[in-house]
């Protein structure tokens, strides 16, 4: 019975996610800091903050693959399944529904109005969680360097993951050649083992559009916006699919709730109907799930190794760092005239001066005030 209401207190949370996490994997991922460490305290800050950090490291949608991680600490392995499927289909619907109508009208709903004032409540809830798991993996002041050096990094256009392996291999070998700890557990097997699993995750293909899109979700790195690079090399440019759609499956990324890579539903839609819109959904998101089952029961060993676990808490820094170069580019894209600032600054009122305030209700303020605003 304990075990069964854990699968549904995951699906429960992880849909009601899927259905208001706007803004992107760093609103995503802060969002489900605040719902499931300091609201259900299913792990610690610590363990929240490895998963974080090791995801960055592996292909796929890093906040999916939180959902998968959080999802398995709290339900097992179904756990795992159950959060990443409850957080993927709202976005999956939505996405085919309205790929259907861009199909059937030509056009896409406005929604700007409503995007315009969840924006700038997005900004606040990224702010929060990088506030509160900036605090957790700042331990010492080398750590702070290497966080800053990171940042540096980002803003000078470094690939993120180039970034996060070279602070997480520079911290290591820092971290272990001046302490004092005795050369014990640096085995790296965990991080080979994982390698040499994960390239046999394209191994399963069936049809064109489902090959394409799990090619793809088998090696695409980074922030979801990296995923239209590649459609247009493997799409666009092959004659299958036009610009213009490219550019409509972006604007429907951006203003749909869940994780961004459900625009290749929208995509799939396009390129062969609903069965195109299944098999594009199921190539992309599949290889995450392989890749979370593998990497998640390696976590705690990497932390046991002393070598790793420099690794992990470089490696953590560096994520927090991203984050921060994610919200100050989204502010500055964001943050362009004073109706966006007062919904800035009222969401931040809300979330520091009311401490219960769930984050939804922010999200649905900056909608709603996005909209009234539009009238003035």
């Amino acid at each position: 019975m304990g075990k069964r209401k854990h699968i549904t207190e995951v699906a429960t949370v992880f849909l009601k996610l899927g259905c208001f996490a706007f803004g992107g994997p760093a609103a995503h991922i802060a969002m489900m800091e605040e719902e499931i460490v300091h609201k259900r305290k299913w792990m610690d800050q610590q363990h929240f903050l490895d998963l974080m950090g090791a995801t960055n490291l592996i292909p796929g949608p890093n906040s999916t693959e939180m959902t998968m991680h959080c999802g398995h600490k709290r339900a097992g392995i179904p756990g795992l399944f159950i959060a990443g499927i409850c957080f993927i289909f709202p976005a999956v619907l939505i996405t085919g529904l309205l790929a259907w109508l861009y199909m059937t009208y030509g056009t896409i709903p406005e929604v700007h109005t409503f995007m315009y004032g969840i924006k700038p409540a997005v900004l606040v809830i990224i702010l929060s969680a990088v506030l509160k798991l900036g605090k957790k993996a700042l331990k010492n002041i080398p750590l702070a360097i290497l966080g800053i050096a990171t940042l540096i990094a980002s803003f000078v256009g470094i690939n993120e993951i180039t970034a996060l392996l070279a602070a997480g291999i520079i911290g290591a070998l820092f971290f272990f050649i001046t302490s004092n700890t005795p050369q014990k557990n640096l085995s790296l097997a965990p991080i080979i083992f994982f390698q040499s699993v994960s390239s046999s995750a394209t191994l399963f293909s069936t049809t064109k559009t489902f090959w394409t899109f799990l090619k793809v979700g088998s090696i695409l790195y980074g922030s979801g916006y990296v995923l239209f690079a590649y459609l247009d090399v493997e799409l666009v440019a092959k004659g299958l699919l036009s610009r213009q759609q490219l550019l409509d499956a972006i604007a429907i990324g951006q203003f749909t709730p869940g994780p961004i890579l459900s625009t290749s539903t929208f995509i799939g839609y396009q390129l062969n109907g609903f069965w195109g819109a299944i098999a594009a959904s199921l190539g992309m998101f599949l290889p995450s799930f392989l890749f979370v089952l593998i990497l998640n029961p390696l976590i705690p060993k990497m932390r046991k190794s002393v070598f790793l676990s420099y690794f992990l808490d470089a490696v953590n820094i560096a994520a927090v760092a991203i984050m921060i170069s994610v919200l100050i580019k989204m502010g500055n894209d964001i943050l362009i005239d004073w109706k966006s600032i007062l919904i800035c600054c009222g969401s931040l009122i809300c979330f520091f001066f009311f401490k219960k305030i769930n984050t939804l209700w922010i999200i649905l303020g900056g909608a709603v005030s996005g909209y009234i605003l539009s009238f003035i």
